[in-house]
C-alpha cells in the first residue's frame, strides 16, 4: 500500500452508519454499499423530530459476502444503524422511492423490527433483458399501501406527498415534505450523476416529462438517494433537462454519419467514461432511440438505427 496521499479522500461527511441532521427535520443515515452506481452509498432518510418519524429509502440487505455479489447491495448493519439513529421515537412509516436493490429490501427486516408499514411505490419486478445497468429490481416488495400522485402521509410534526415521477423506473416516486419545502428525489435527480433509464421498465419520455414537472414545482432543496444535497433545485433540473436534449441531438449527429449500433454511439459521445459505467450508458443512448422511435425520428432494423 502506498501513502495516504494516493487514494482520494472520502467525498461525504459521513461514514457508513453514521447518521447526520441536516434540517430540524430531516437526518441521514448511510447505508455500507459505496459503488460506481451509489457513489458514497445509499442515504435512508429519516424525517421528524417529535415522538414518530418516516423512514425513506430503508436501503440494500445484502451480506457482501457472496462472490460476484454487486458492492451495490451491500446492506450489513444497516438497519441496525437505522433503529439506532432513530431511538425512542416510533418509526411510522417505511417508505420507498422506487425498488430497485439497493434502496427498498431493509423495508422488510425493518418493518419485522419495529412493526411499521411499508408505504409507497408500487411493486415491480422486471428481469431485465438488456445487460445490468442500474441495481437490479428487489422482487421481494410488498407494500402495505401504495402512494398515488399527490396522497399524504403524516405524523407528529411532519407532512410527506407523494409525486409520482417515472422514468427511471416506472415505479418512482418522490416525497415532499411538506413543512420545510425539502423534497426526496431518490434516483430521479441527483447532483453527483445524471440518472440512469435503462429500458424497458425506465421510460425516456416519462423522465423527462418528469423532470418538467419537477421544474414546475418551487422545491428548496432536494435530498437524493446518492450523493449530496441539491440546494439549487430548478438550476439543476433545467440543467438535466438541458443534458437530455444535448444527448439527443448528438444521437442524431450519429445516425447521420451512419453510426448505427449502440456501442459505437456510446464510444464517440461518452469520452472518458469509466469503464464500468459503459453498460449504463448504452441503456441510457437506448432509452433515447425508443423515444426518438415512438416520435418518428429514427427506426429500427435488426438492431441497427437510422434515421427514418
Amino acid at each position: 500500500m502506498g501513502g495516504m496521499s494516493e487514494e482520494k479522500p472520502w467525498p461525504d461527511s459521513i461514514r457508513a452508519g453514521e447518521c447526520e441532521q441536516h434540517e430540524p427535520l430531516v437526518r441521514r443515515v448511510l447505508a455500507p454499499n459505496p459503488s460506481p452506481y451509489t457513489f458514497t452509498g445509499t442515504q435512508t432518510w429519516i424525517v421528524g423530530a417529535g415522538s414518530d418519524v418516516a423512514v425513506i429509502d430503508p436501503g440494500p440487505t445484502g451480506s457482501g459476502l457472496s462472490i460476484g455479489d454487486p458492492a451495490d447491495i451491500n446492506g450489513t448493519g444497516h438497519v441496525d444503524a437505522i433503529l439506532r439513529a432513530t431511538e425512542g421515537q416510533r418509526i411510522a412509516a417505511i417508505l420507498c422511492t422506487h425498488t430497485h436493490r439497493d434502496h427498498s429490501p431493509a423495508a422488510a427486516p425493518l418493518k419485522e423490527a419495529t412493526g411499521a408499514p411499508i408505504i409507497g411505490c408500487a411493486p415491480l419486478a422486471l428481469s431485465d433483458d438488456g445487460p445490468r445497468a442500474d441495481s437490479a429490481f428487489d422482487p421481494d416488495y410488498a407494500p402495505d399501501r401504495v402512494l398515488t400522485d399527490g396522497e399524504r402521509i403524516s405524523g407528529d410534526g411532519w407532512t410527506l406527498e407523494a409525486v409520482a415521477t417515472p422514468g427511471h423506473t416506472s415505479n418512482h416516486l418522490c416525497f415532499g415534505l411538506v413543512e420545510s419545502g425539502a423534497l426526496f428525489t431518490g434516483d430521479h435527480v441527483m447532483a453527483w450523476s445524471t440518472s440512469v433509464v435503462s429500458p424497458p421498465d425506465g421510460d425516456m419520455a416519462a423522465y423527462m416529462a418528469s423532470l418538467s414537472k419537477l421544474y414546475d414545482r418551487e422545491d428548496r432543496v432536494y435530498y437524493p438517494a446518492h450523493g449530496p444535497a441539491v440546494t439549487k433545485p430548478r438550476q439543476l433540473v433545467r440543467g438535466m433537462l438541458g443534458h437530455r436534449k444535448q444527448r439527443e441531438r448528438q444521437i442524431l449527429r450519429e445516425l447521420e454519419k451512419g453510426t448505427s449500433v449502440i456501442p459505437e454511439m456510446v464510444k464517440h459521445m461518452y469520452k472518458g467514461l469509466d469503464p464500468r459505467l459503459t453498460g449504463a450508458a448504452g441503456r441510457s443512448v437506448l432509452a433515447h432511440l425508443i423515444d426518438l422511435q415512438a416520435r418518428g425520428a429514427v427506426r429500427n432494423d435488426n438492431d441497427e438505427w437510422m434515421l427514418a
